[in-house]
Order: structure tokens, then sequence, then C-alpha cells
């Protein structure tokens, strides 16, 4: 059994299955997106095959970057004890993990139902190279994190078409696609904070680098304006009253997460409780949108 552990512990360092925060928190969007399209709540048929696809995508999306970012990921305090960066997987083996999950992408699109099947594969062939290619940003770019935001809408649009058999332009749609960029931009670049020294000195950007002293503040609006594009998409979607408390206590408690980054001190482990706090958040707006609709049926 020991041996088992000890052969697996590494794919499933890779895959961060090890820690699921990042797993989740691509979920909660594409539940947002499914309870607030006009059909939700959805079937339970789809439910599951956006959650297999959404865990597929993301473990692939967590090789590509490890594979981008073996030669520095040593280099970074936070990153050094990753399996690529230290050797305990080889990037050829990761490579062909890699391309078994995006097969089974591939597959879960191929088994939607017919009528939005070809929207879905359209969307995911488009997401493909901006989540392949996010890892390399930081290099070339000065707010990578705005990249991985723009990945993390697919997360929204592809359930939405899945679920509507189309994409057509609604308010409910529009603002759970920017609450979606927003909140992804805002803490991804907290997760960046933990990393500022480092790829200061390799010489890799970051949203938290560029934006300097001003990164909390536009943190906060991010949340701020993340709320109100989701409060703008319910509204529009014709929820429940009762989703309101649960968007009001968000709301509050965003702002509150963001109070231990202002200090000199904040830790690495701070930036990290932040960031698992957002996937508390946003499954808080997912429950109350799952309540809202269960109460609106």
């Amino acid at each position: 059994m020991d041996s088992i552990r000890e052969r697996l512990g590494p794919w499933l360092e890779l895959l961060r299955w090890t820690k699921p925060t990042g797993r989740l928190i691509l979920l909660i969007p594409a539940g947002w997106s499914l309870w607030l399209s006009p059909s939700a709540p959805p079937e339970l048929d789809l439910l599951l095959q956006i959650v297999v696809g959404g865990l597929a995508v993301s473990g692939a999306g967590c090789i590509a970057n490890d594979l981008w970012d073996r030669r520095f990921d040593g280099r970074v305090e936070r990153t050094k004890q990753r399996p690529l960066a230290r050797g305990a997987i080889r990037p050829t083996s990761a490579l062909v993990l890699l391309i078994v999950l995006l097969s089974l992408s591939l597959a879960v699109v191929l088994s939607l139902d017919e009528a939005s099947r070809q929207l879905c594969l359209l969307l995911s062939i488009g997401a493909l190279p901006a989540i392949l290619l996010y890892p390399s940003a930081k290099r070339w770019f000065a707010y990578p994190q705005a990249v991985l935001a723009f990945c993390w809408g697919f997360a929204v649009l592809i359930p939405w078409a899945a679920a509507e058999r189309s994409l057509t332009l609604q308010p409910a749609l529009i603002g759970c696609w920017l609450a979606t960029l927003l909140w992804t931009f805002g803490f991804d670049t907290v997760y960046a904070m933990a990393d500022r020294r480092d790829d200061a000195f390799i010489g890799l950007n970051s949203s938290a680098l560029s934006l300097g002293n001003r990164a909390v503040v536009t943190v906060r609006a991010c949340y701020v304006l993340t709320v109100v594009a989701l409060g703008v998409a319910a509204a529009s979607a014709g929820v429940h009253p009762l989703f309101w408390i649960f968007w009001l206590g968000a709301s509050l408690l965003m702002q509150i997460s963001c109070q231990s980054l202002n200090h000199r001190n904040a830790t690495m482990a701070s930036f990290g409780l932040h960031f698992r706090r957002q996937v508390q958040l946003g499954s808080l707006l997912l429950l109350g949108l799952i309540v809202s609709r269960g109460l609106s049926g």
C-alpha cells in the first residue's frame, strides 16, 4: 500500500489533487452559469459531464503550467517541490498524461446533446490555445493573470452553451462572464503575491508585480465589480429574493478577506488562505443560486 501511495503521490501532486481548492474554484463559475441559465436547474447528466470535463481541463492546465515552468519552479519557494521541478516525473510522462486529459475533455464534449455539441466543440477548440499558452504569458505579458481570467471565462460559456444550445447575448450570460473574469483576476493576483520576490529575481511578470502598491486596492475593486456583475446577472435571471442574503454575505466577506493583504508581514500562508476563502465565498454564491432556483421552481 505504501509503495502504491509513493508511486501515485507525484501524479496527484502534478494534477493538484492533493490541494483540491484550485479544482473547485474552476467549477464554481461553471455552476454559476448552469444555475443562471434560463433552463436552470441543469439535468444531472449534464452536471456530471461539466464536472468531469472541468476536472480534466483543470488537470491538463496544471500539467501544461508545470511543463512550461519546470526550469523556473525549482527557483521559486512555493513551487520548488513540484514533481517536475524536483525530477519525480519525467516531462515525457507528464506530456502523455496531458494528452490523455485533453482526449478525455474532447470525449466529454462529443458526448453532449447533439443540439449543443458543435457549438461546445468550437468553444473548446477556441479555449485550448489560451489554456496551453497561459503559462508562458508571465514571460511576455505584464498581466498574465488577465490571460488566466480569459481562460476561466470559457468555464461560463461552455456550460451555458451546453444547457441552452446557443450563446445568445443577454444580461445573465454577460454578467456571469464578467463576474468570472473579474473574480479570477482578483484572486489570482493575490495568489501571485506569494511569488513576488522570486518572480522579480527571475525576471517573470505578474499582476502582483505590475500593480505594485495598487495591487490590493485593485483586488478589492475586482471583487466589488464581481458581485455587481453577478448581481445584475441574477436579477436578470429572476432569482428568488433569498439569493440576495447569500449575495450580501459573500460581498461583505470578500472585502473582509482582503484586510490581511495590507499587512507588511503578510506571509505565503496568508495569501494561500485568501485563495481558499474565495472558494468558500464563490461556493456561497453558488449555493444561493441553487437554493433560489429551487424555490423559484
